[in-house]
């Protein structure tokens, strides 16, 4: 993976924006914007690691996945990237590696992201039905499952008709590219319905669609039983099922005659299949997935079908290894991040613990194959590509994140109840990415990212802590050599954090999001700190101790619950009393529902229910408004009465991350700590059980069934479990 040096820091602290243009590279090794656009100009990177259908990352030296040269400096405003198809209102059907994206209307125009995909490429972009001559007039939309939504629309087919409607034209469109129109005959007379069904394909990939790149349609041909597009190096058809009575290549039209008696109904399938494919095999929907259907019950009746859209966003979203179709993991959101991102398939499989152990193994499996080799300086290393980190920080490296998330994923997944010779298997990966983590940080404390001269992050510095920790406890299990050091080292970070990351001001001292390379404090107060909390799951239920003291953690925890970072929705990615400040910036301001996940768990893990129930709260509340599906960001605009979030443009829904966070929420207020090996289950509720009564059932802990009540008195009790398993206390 290529990655452009860091350059120095200006004098006052920030990078010299003027001399930089970092170059972002995404999982297909192009260099592109957040979801596949071309790299905008300076001054901001990136807003989102960028991986669109994109397999595996980049290895070492192969240089047919890299840009081939970096891309020139060009001044602020000399070019403009055009704007991303909006995404907030789209219907996005999910079961990959297909999509099918629609508006509210039902009709696929050819506009936008709108049409049939697979694999990132489109297949259908233009379905127009017409019955009697005029389309139907759209009365409701709606998803039915996470792969499925449904369209109603009316027709006035008889001059006759009068004031009401005679027909009904009910569309069922599937990610799987299905599409079933029925047509209903609501009127006390027979009727004859000329019927088409207007169709075309440009055959785009994804990535040139959402630069508006993409060409003009292309002619079709009669085959079979519907029509067929093809270039050099792709082709697609539709087939109907009845037969149409007539198909025009020249026109793109598919036509029918159909007859309805009186409350009759007769439908039509359409299918989209790339040329030569049959129907589409998603990883999500077989009988043997790597999730539980985990399921949740209580006095909030939000948590039901949070849970449930959680689960099965996840299940949409699972991908197969193509080299070890076995192994599965999660792309990291759609419409504009369908392949894998190793740092965001590694924290969603985290999340996801209680649902099993499968996710993770193959989630661990497959990024064990991209590790660079040795020797070298980055041997071990996860490749990933540059994010955005906000106005104040350069682009950060995904890669290692990843590579610091490995070992906590094991060492954890150990705990839930992965295998002992899987573990094994995975440990010699492990043990690499833990040897990058004490060769990167040298003689010195800190982790720079990205390396070599980046800045030292404190979120990197709570990765790389909690990696070693959790990674030292797994190598002493195991009996191999280089726990002591990493505790040393970590020892050594906790001290030296305490003193250099925290800054006194007026309102109690803040931590400080980063140290510049001359060692001054980046002092900006953003979504970012809730990683000094999440310290990682040690044997006996306990947890990791943390960076911060006593005392710097209770003031932390003012500051996430006070109104200049809770929005009253969920955790802005920066305060609202910082300069920058920008309720739709991707890390200036926006919602991100992963670190508002983040804040809840290490909060109420702190002892600080309060700061925690206020942001899970806001993030129940918000749910709703987005049909209980949460999207990975919305608007960080202040909560008022009667309000209702506002939805970020250019969000992936369904998101692996913001599903997950559903599940780690969750488990959270009833605070499960699971130690498999030693055969024991330790409950942490939230004592002051905010959301009332609480079950969960469906979970995995140990490879068995779990379910866990909490009383609204705030005391837990476990309803199923594996057999021998302990409760701890």
């Amino acid at each position: 993976m290529h990655e452009q040096p860091i350059p120095p820091f200006a004098d006052d602290g920030r990078p010299p924006w003027g001399r930089y243009e970092p170059y972002l590279v995404d999982g297909a090794g192009s260099s592109v914007g957040a979801t596949g656009v071309p790299r905008p100009t300076p001054p901001r990177a990136d807003p989102k690691s960028p991986v669109i259908h994109g397999g595996r990352p980049p290895l070492a030296g192969d240089r047919s996945r890299r840009p081939s040269a970096p891309a020139p400096h060009t001044t602020p405003g000399a070019r403009q990237t055009p704007g991303l198809p909006p995404t907030h209102t789209a219907l996005v059907c999910t079961a990959l590696p297909g999509l099918a994206v629609s508006d509210e209307s039902g009709q696929l125009s050819g506009q936008g992201l709108e049409g049939f995909y697979r694999g990132g490429r489109r297949l259908l972009s233009r379905c127009q039905v017409r019955v009697a001559g005029r389309e139907p007039l759209a009365v409701q939309a709606g998803m039915t499952g996470a792969d499925s939504a449904r369209f109603v629309g009316t027709v006035w087919a008889s001059p006759t008709a009068g004031p009401d409607p005679d027909v009904v034209v009910e569309r069922v469109r599937r990610a799987d590219g299905t599409e079933r129109i029925t047509l209903r005959n609501a009127s006390l007379r027979p009727l004859h319905l000329p019927v088409e069904a207007a169709l075309g394909t440009d055959l785009a990939e994804l990535g040139t669609i959402a630069t508006g790149r993409a060409g003009p349609e292309l002619p079709a041909t009669v085959r079979d039983s519907g029509l067929r597009w093809a270039t050099a190096d792709a082709s697609a058809c539709v087939t109907a099922n009845p037969a149409p009575t007539d198909a025009l290549a020249s026109a793109g039209l598919l036509r029918w005659e159909l007859d309805l008696p009186p409350g009759g109904a007769t439908t039509i399938e359409l299918r989209v299949r790339p040329g030569g494919a049959g129907p589409l095999r998603a990883a999500g929907h077989t009988a043997a997935g790597p999730l539980a259907p985990a399921r949740a019950a209580g006095d909030d009746p939000r948590v039901g079908p949070l849970l449930r859209a959680a689960v099965a966003d996840l299940q949409a979203l699972l991908l197969r290894d193509p080299a070890h179709p076995s192994d599965t993991y999660v792309a990291a959101g759609a419409p504009w991040r369908c392949g894998m991102a190793p740092a965001e398939a590694l924290a969603a499989a985290r999340m996801a613990l209680p649902l099993g152990t499968r996710l993770a193994a193959g989630t661990l499996r497959a990024l064990a194959r991209t590790q660079l080799p040795g020797p070298g300086h980055r041997a071990g290393l996860i490749p990933g590509p540059r994010r955005d980190a906000g106005p104040f920080l350069p682009p950060g490296c995904t890669g290692t994140e990843a590579t610091l998330i490995f070992p906590v994923l094991l060492a954890e997944a150990r705990r839930w109840g992965l295998a002992e010779q899987e573990t094994k298997e995975l440990l010699p990966a492990a043990e690499r990415c833990l040897t990058w983590l004490r060769t990167a940080v040298g003689d010195g404390p800190y982790l720079p990212d990205p390396q070599p001269c980046g800045p030292a992050r404190s979120e990197t510095q709570a990765h790389a802590y909690r990696a070693a920790l959790l990674g030292a406890d797994l190598l002493d299990t195991y009996h191999r050599p280089g726990g002591t050091e990493l505790r040393q080292w970590a020892g050594t970070l906790r001290t030296a954090f305490r003193a250099d990351f925290w800054v006194e001001d007026r309102g109690g001292g803040r931590p400080a999001a980063a140290l510049a390379p001359d060692g001054r404090p980046v002092t900006h107060l953003g979504s970012a700190a809730v990683h000094l909390l999440d310290t990682g799951l040690l044997g006996s239920g306990r947890l990791a101790p943390g960076l911060l003291d006593k005392v710097q953690t209770a003031q932390l925890a003012r500051l996430l619950g006070g109104p200049a970072m809770d929005a009253g929705w969920g955790l802005r990615g920066l305060g609202a009393k910082e300069t920058g400040y920008n309720p739709f910036g991707h890390r200036t301001g926006a919602v991100r529902v992963h670190e508002t996940a983040l804040a809840v768990a290490g909060l109420a893990s702190a002892g600080y229910e309060r700061e925690a129930t206020g942001l899970l709260r806001g993030l129940l509340e918000a749910a709703p408004h987005f049909g209980h599906r949460l999207p990975e960001m919305f608007a960080g605009e202040q909560r008022t009465a009667g309000g209702a979030p506002l939805p970020h443009p250019a969000a992936c829904r369904p998101a692996a991350t913001a599903a997950a966070s559903v599940i780690l929420v969750l488990t959270a207020l009833v605070g499960i700590r699971p130690d498999s090996p030693a055969r024991s289950v330790t409950l942490r509720p939230v004592r002051s059980a905010p959301l009332g009564e609480l079950g969960l059932t469906a979970l995995r802990v140990a490879g068995a069934p779990f379910a866990v009540r909490v009383s609204r008195l705030g005391l837990a009790m476990v309803e199923d479990a594996a057999d021998g398993l302990q409760l701890g206390v």
